[in-house]
């Protein structure tokens, strides 16, 4: 059986005695007072909702589809300009709101990202180039399967058979 934030059981009255009270930090000011409030208030209403266990399975079940959504879309979205690896990030920690093996998914993922980055950046220029071309290829070759070129050339009447999409859904 899970223990609720405060290490008490479900279902079970918490203590308001002198001796349920901790030694309290010094107050935080700014975003960190902001953060904290809302990480406090976060586990309040998951220990409330730990005393249903249906509503909390439903609880857990609806955050697991909801960042598993995100990932999708944010892995869709890695080789585009934008915000790809953001959003994936985002979908990791919706996960690991709820999911330990999420939690340490999201800390393997940050450090490999990182170390991606510096390496990149310790690269001669050709190999940096290289990549760049080699993204632009894959960002490519996604518009063209998902027939955008000849949307575009049907918009400006452009008849080229080459820019339509060789997948059945697409064209």
């Amino acid at each position: 059986m899970r223990a609720m934030s405060d290490g008490r059981s479900p279902g079970s009255a918490p203590d308001h005695g002198a001796a349920a009270r901790q030694p309290t930090a010094p107050a935080a000011h700014g975003w960190r007072a902001r953060y904290h409030g809302a990480q406090t208030r976060y586990r309040g209403f998951r220990d409330g909702l730990r005393h249903r266990p249906v509503v909390d399975r439903c609880w857990r079940w609806g955050i697991g589809v909801l960042g598993t959504l995100i990932v999708i879309v944010g892995i869709i979205l890695i080789p585009y300009p934008g915000p790809g690896w953001l959003v994936v990030f985002t979908g990791l920690a919706v996960l690991a709101s709820e999911f330990e093996g999420a939690r340490r998914l999201l800390h393997f993922a940050r450090g490999r990202y990182d170390r991606w980055n510096e390496w990149q950046k310790q690269q001669h220029i050709v190999v940096r180039l290289l990549l760049f071309a080699a993204t632009g290829a894959v960002v490519l070759v996604t518009l063209w399967l998902l027939d955008v070129f000849g949307l575009v050339a049907d918009w400006f009447g452009i008849d080229a058979g080459w820019l339509d999409s060789p997948l059945e859904p697409f064209a």
